[in-house]
Order: C-alpha cells, then sequence, then structure tokens
C-alpha cells in the first residue's frame, strides 16, 4: 500500500512579494492578524539635504517571509500590502527553516552587508554607472565582495583596488566600447 503524507498540517516559510516600499506596513498587518513573519530590517545612514538619520530599511527590497499551514495562503493575500506568493516550477515557493535562520543570523551579524541580483563574475566587462567614478569602464580581476571589486580600469595600464558598491557598476557589451 503507497502511503501519501499530507504536508497541509505543516507550517512552513513562503517568501512573500509586496506591494513597492509596504514592507513594514505588510509586516504589521499580518502580525496583527497572528501571522508569524519575518521582515529582515537592516540599519542604514540616510542623508537628506539638512541631515543625516539612521533608518531601519528592508535588506530585501519588497519581500518578507511568512510562516503559515498551506489553508493559510489565502489569508496572507487578503492582507493589505501583499501582492503574491512566489512560485518555483508551478507551486508556491517555499523556504526550509534552516534558511530563514541563517537569514536571522547573518542579519544580526555585525558585518556590512548589501544585496544584489547580480551574479558578478570576473572577466566581465563593466561601466561605473554613478558617484564621483561615473562613466569609467573596466573589467572585474576579483569579485571579492559587493564592497570590494579589484577592477582594471582602462586607459590607465594599471589594476587598481575599488571599494564600490556592486550597485553601482552595469556590465556592457565589448561590441558598445
Amino acid at each position: 500500500m503507497i502511503s501519501v503524507k499530507s504536508t497541509a498540517g505543516i507550517s512552513r516559510w513562503y517568501p512573500v512579494y509586496t506591494h513597492p516600499r509596504s514592507e513594514k506596513k505588510a509586516f504589521e498587518a499580518l502580525v496583527k492578524k497572528g501571522i508569524e513573519a519575518y521582515l529582515p530590517l537592516q540599519r542604514q545612514l540616510k542623508q537628506w539635504s539638512d541631515r543625516k538619520k539612521w533608518v531601519e530599511e528592508p535588506f530585501i527590497k519588497s519581500y518578507l517571509f511568512v510562516r503559515i499551514k498551506e489553508h493559510e495562503q489565502t489569508e496572507v493575500l487578503m492582507t493589505k500590502g501583499i501582492a503574491r506568493f512566489l512560485y518555483f516550477s508551478g507551486r508556491i515557493a517555499s523556504m526550509p527553516d534552516r534558511q530563514i535562520k541563517e537569514l536571522k543570523m547573518l542579519i544580526a551579524s555585525p558585518y556590512e552587508m548589501e544585496i544584489t541580483e547580480d551574479n558578478l563574475q570576473a572577466g566581465e566587462q563593466i561601466m561605473i554607472k554613478s558617484g564621483p567614478l561615473r562613466g569609467l569602464k573596466g573589467e572585474i580581476l576579483a569579485y571579492r565582495s559587493q564592497k570590494t571589486l579589484a577592477l582594471r580600469l582602462e586607459n590607465l595600464g594599471y589594476s587598481i583596488i575599488v571599494h564600490v558598491s556592486a550597485s553601482l557598476i552595469g556590465r556592457f557589451n565589448i561590441e558598445s566600447r
């Protein structure tokens, strides 16, 4: 006899996509409904024209995580600020508890972190998109971290280490030089 194990009664972590800049309000609404939720926040120094201030910003923009049973998915979707669940291979994606624990450990660590969707590789041609080095073109020699890229900049003939945020660089085709 074949036994089919039901997962309907098991709570799992699910990544949830929120409306832009609605992560904190959606998180509060979920908690108010009694739904276990996790919103990874990172302290950042923000600068306005007249002042600087430390603020807590979502670590992953437009995402938060909920721990629910399958039958509670509709309740999550009916929460203000929630756009949709993430899908993988046609099914709602879930995450193991271990990954959430690891994310919590990372967020709690004293290390400065930055998240990027770019998968930067050595040998790629890049151009700095903003900041004081804007417009400089180069090649990634080594990718040590989000903040430390070893770049060979054109026309200098030297390799220099530039501490630049990965979000400030963009790829370009060799043909577009």
